[in-house]
Order: C-alpha cells, then structure tokens, then sequence
C-alpha cells in the first residue's frame, strides 16, 4: 500500500498545472494535494503579511484551501487557478481585517516582512553584519512592516502582490478583480503613503 501511494505521489508531482487541476476537479485528492504543496507557501506569506499574525495567516489560508476544494468544478479555466484561488485568501483576508477593526484589535507583526523576503521563519540576521548595522536594518524593516499594515487592505493587498510576490499588473487585477487601472492606482497611493512615512530613514 505504501508503494502504490509513493507511486501516486511521483504521479501527480510530475504533471504540469493545467492536467492537476482538471483531475482535482475530477475529485482527484492527490492531484489537488499537489497544488497545495506548490502554493501554500507563497499563500501562507501573502496571509500573513496581510494580517501580521501566524495563527490568523494559518486559519485564513485552511479556510481558503477548503472553499477551493468545494468550489472547484466551478472553476472554467484551469489556467485561472493561482489568480482564482489568491483571490479567495485576499477576501478571506479582507474578512478578518474588518473584523478586527470592528473589535478594534488592529495588530501588526514586525517581522512579517522578513518572512515574505525570503520564505523562512525569522531568524537572525548574517553574523558577518556590523552590528550597528543590522540593529539600523531591523528598525527600517519594522518601521517598514508598521507603515505597511496601516495601509488600507485593497492597497495593501496590491503593494505585497506587486512587491513582495512579484505579480504583474494583469495578475493583480485578476487576483482582486478590479481593473488594471484601479491597481496601477492603488499602488501609486500606496507608494506615495510609504515614502512619506521612510522619509526619515533616507
């Protein structure tokens, strides 16, 4: 039995995006564990970087994967899956965010942004850094992270989209399902927003 799942495993990871999702809307269970393994960490940093707190991040996205699965044969192109299902962490996302601001319980994780930069827990910084210069490079990261969470989310959302996970205005408009026009928009705000509050860090 262990051999016929290492078998499907090997299967499944050798096919390419378009045939995983038509077998996983099939209801193949392997195939739609495929495509969780290629995305769950980039969704899980665009989680967390939306909502700077890991549980949050971790909830929203469990809750994403299972509307995916449900809401899958619904799906008409197979092409549309990442822009479809970023979409659905973006509003599970928006979702949050309003509650909180509802509870007033707004929060802010300071090393969110070193998460997303390179894919890892944080940890310390390069031991060959000066330390004066590592303590400089933290403050400028957390000041970054603070300026960032104060965004408006639709901002916020397109500024990491665009920054961090490095989607073109095209994908982004897809993901949010607005015009390439309001992303171009919001970025620039958010840009503009960003550099106003790193004017002292110059």
């Amino acid at each position: 039995m262990g051999h016929g799942t290492a078998s499907t495993a090997t299967a499944t990871s050798s096919l390419d995006q378009g045939s995983l999702v038509a077998r996983a809307q099939d209801g193949d269970l392997a195939a739609f564990d495929e495509l969780v393994q290629r995305y769950s960490s980039r969704l899980y940093r665009y989680a967390y970087s939306m909502l700077g707190n890991r549980q949050d991040a971790e909830d929203a996205l469990q809750d994403t994967l299972v509307r995916v699965w449900r809401f899958l044969p619904e799906l008409t192109s197979v092409d549309a899956f990442g822009a479809w299902t970023y979409r659905a962490l973006t509003r599970q996302c928006f979702t949050l965010l309003a509650r909180r601001r509802a509870q007033r319980t707004e929060a802010y994780a300071a090393d969110s942004l070193a998460v997303l930069a390179d894919g890892q827990r944080p940890g310390p910084g390069p031991t060959e850094e000066d330390p004066a210069d590592h303590v400089v490079s933290r403050q400028r990261l957390e000041e970054l992270t603070r300026l960032v969470h104060l965004l408006p989310p639709e901002q916020r959302a397109c500024w990491l989209l665009r920054e961090v996970q490095g989607h073109s205005y095209g994908q982004i408009a897809a993901v949010l399902g607005v015009p390439e026009s309001t992303v171009r928009g919001r970025l620039a705000r958010a840009r503009e927003r960003l550099a106003e509050g790193m004017t002292s860090w110059r």
